[in-house]
């Protein structure tokens, strides 16, 4: 019987990136904020950015969310985004689902409204007025805002900074079930460690106007105990700090914040 000769499969090639700068540069007068950055993220994939302040994240996220302006450069960006920032920025003069169907061009809006305020536990609050929301129900009428509208990418400016420890704990399961309910790309920009690494799958320091430092997390959420303390201290020192000074041992040896 003739063998047949079998032919190696070819891997599939990896998906065109929904986000890629590529030498983006970006500057304050004499300041220069960016520097022949390069930055790609895949679609569906969970990235966080971390960095001190005056790193250049906010200027980076801004040009993402197409609030700055990029002409001239090398940069793509899906004409499907949306962006959830530290303060919820809801109009007080608007009730809730009419907040989160701001601008929206299909049909039904309220209808569409309702569906992403169920999704985030808010449905309760549908005709409520935002001044009379907690800061969690706040920052979940925001994402439900964002996900309507079923974007591509998704940017976090370090939407869970302003609330209490319990209810950012809360809000890191919402925002994990969400993803993996929609799978958009999302760009996390945060200064706390822990939520970078119970969040992402790729973790990227800023230093300088360019990426410093990237590490991947390949144990999976919930099975991440074993690799977050070795991890910490990287990231830690990528930030500046000594690790070597007992006044940050505490923080190496703690627990990852939240289910990771």
């Amino acid at each position: 019987m003739t063998e047949v000769a079998r032919i190696p499969l070819k891997p599939a090639p990896d998906p065109d990136p929904v986000v890629r700068l590529k030498g983006f540069s970006r500057s304050f007068g004499e300041t220069k904020v960016l520097t022949d950055l390069d930055l790609s993220i895949a679609p569906g994939e969970f990235v966080a950015l971390l960095g001190r302040s005056g790193s250049g994240k906010t200027t980076l996220l801004r040009t993402l969310a197409g609030l700055d302006d990029r002409a001239g450069q090398d940069v793509v960006v899906p004409p499907s985004r949306a962006t959830v920032f530290q303060d919820a920025r809801l109009l007080p003069w608007k009730k809730v689902w009419q907040n989160v169907a701001l601008g929206l061009a299909k049909g039904a809006p309220r209808h569409h409204a309702e569906q992403a305020l169920r999704e985030v536990g808010l449905a309760h609050r549908l005709d409520a007025w935002p001044l009379t929301l907690s800061g969690g129900e706040a920052q979940r009428a925001a994402l439900a805002r964002a996900l309507v509208r079923k974007p591509d990418l998704l940017l976090l400016d370090e939407p869970f900074a302003a609330l209490d420890a319990l209810t950012r704990i809360k809000m890191h399961a919402l925002v994990l079930a969400l993803w993996r309910a929609h799978r958009p790309a999302v760009l996390l920009v945060t200064h706390d460690v822990d939520e970078a690494m119970a969040l992402a799958d790729r973790i990227l320091v800023l230093d300088k106007g360019q990426i410093a430092a990237e590490e991947r997390i390949g144990a999976a959420r919930g099975q991440r105990a074993t690799v977050v303390r070795a991890l910490r201290g990287r990231l830690l020192r990528h930030l500046g700090l000594d690790t070597e000074d007992g006044v940050y041992a505490d923080l190496i040896a703690r627990s990852p914040t939240g289910e990771a």
